[in-house]
């Protein structure tokens, strides 16, 4: 069995595009080590991230998020119990980037335009996580 956690947060400060790619350069090997997956989106300094993996990595890199001073607000909106990934594969999608040629960045979903889905699992955990990412995109400004 796998861990999959979903939360919401706020960024303490707003990101640039070099900077939302920075940390997706950063993450992704680490995670991958760890075979933490998921996928992280980030809108006008609003951020939902559903990390999923083995449930001691999950914890321990949720940790760190909650201690992280660059985000403030951290409301975990599902924890549980999952039999397959939702996300076999990392990804991040933000919206209103300029000056960075997102074509080219390795693991980056155009989900919050609306272009993508980045869930691919096809269970009833899928489908609530897919719900709570829609919910994210139609609702944040």
């Amino acid at each position: 069995m796998l861990l999959s956690l979903t939360y919401v947060s706020s960024a303490v400060a707003l990101a640039g595009a070099e900077d939302l790619v920075g940390a997706l350069e950063d993450f992704r090997p680490r995670n991958h080590d760890r075979g933490i997956t998921g996928v992280l989106l980030y809108r006008g300094g609003n951020i939902i991230q559903v990390l999923e993996g083995p449930a001691e990595q999950v914890e321990r890199t949720f940790a760190a998020i909650e201690r992280d001073p660059r985000h403030r607000g951290v409301i975990v909106l599902l924890r549980e119990q999952v039999e397959q990934r939702a996300f076999p594969d990392w990804s991040m999608g933000f919206r209103d980037v300029s000056g960075v040629d997102l074509d080219r960045e390795d693991g980056f979903t155009d989900f919050l335009r609306g272009h993508d889905d980045p869930t691919t699992g096809e269970d009833g955990h899928a489908e609530v996580v897919g719900s709570l990412l829609r919910t994210f995109r139609e609702s944040m400004r």
